[in-house]
């Protein structure tokens, strides 16, 4: 399946997901489900940008408007998708240090349907990408950075933090339950929005040096 073709799958997938946790989250009053929906929505955009690129990749491909060639619509939208990344680590260390001073009563039951679900997205949508060919493509050549589709690469990272944070999050819940450890919530939610801002500072330190033509190579 091509990129483009991944991307798309997931985009409708997310889109259809946000819409049910959405409304069942008004009907069933559940604030838990209505923030994980709306969250989605970030995530939604983000693979939108990421297809469009596509789109315009694959229109322009054989056009001569474009002096190096359509490679560097695919590092624009990754690096405007790492930008998203980067807001939605630093939105996820906020509400966590907001949940220290002011803790907040968890409805486990609620918690436990909205990371099941995200759970399940998040391993279909990993499965769908399949990102091991970037990996051994890395491996077999040193210098694979230089090809590497940043844009296909900023939509892995956002599936990765969603599911870095729906796995923190259930380790947390059951923490929480059964030993009462309710400010391991907030303390995992600041570590694992630590970890994806490192992972946006890469990918932008990574379409930056595309976009600018910057020489890597030592003198």
């Amino acid at each position: 399946m091509k990129e483009s073709k991944k991307i798309l799958f997931i985009l409708i997938l997310t889109i259809l997901t946000m819409i049910g946790e959405i409304y069942f989250g008004f009907v069933s009053n559940s604030m838990a489900l209505l923030a994980d929906g709306f969250h989605m929505g970030t995530h939604a955009f983000a693979f939108g940008l990421t297809y469009i690129a596509y789109y315009f990749c694959n229109k322009y491909i054989n056009s001569n408007k474009f002096a190096s060639g359509t490679e560097k619509i695919n590092d624009l939208a990754g690096y405007t998708s790492s930008l998203f990344l980067g807001l939605s680590g630093i939105l996820i260390i906020y509400e966590s240090i907001e949940r220290i001073f002011n803790p907040l009563k968890i409805d486990f039951t609620q918690a436990l349907i909205v990371i099941i679900i995200g759970l399940t997205i998040n391993l279909i949508s990993i499965i769908v990408m399949d990102f091991d060919h970037f990996h051994n493509h890395i491996h077999k050549h040193p210098h694979a950075h230089k090809k590497t589709d940043n844009n296909f690469k900023s939509a892995y990272l956002h599936i990765l933090a969603d599911l870095l944070t729906s796995v923190c999050a259930l380790f947390a819940l059951i923490a929480a339950k059964y030993f009462g450890w309710v400010l391991l919530d907030p303390i995992i939610g600041i570590l694992g929005g630590i970890i994806i801002l490192k992972w946006t500072i890469s990918l932008i330190k990574a379409t930056t040096v595309k976009l600018l033509d910057i020489n890597t190579t030592k003198d």
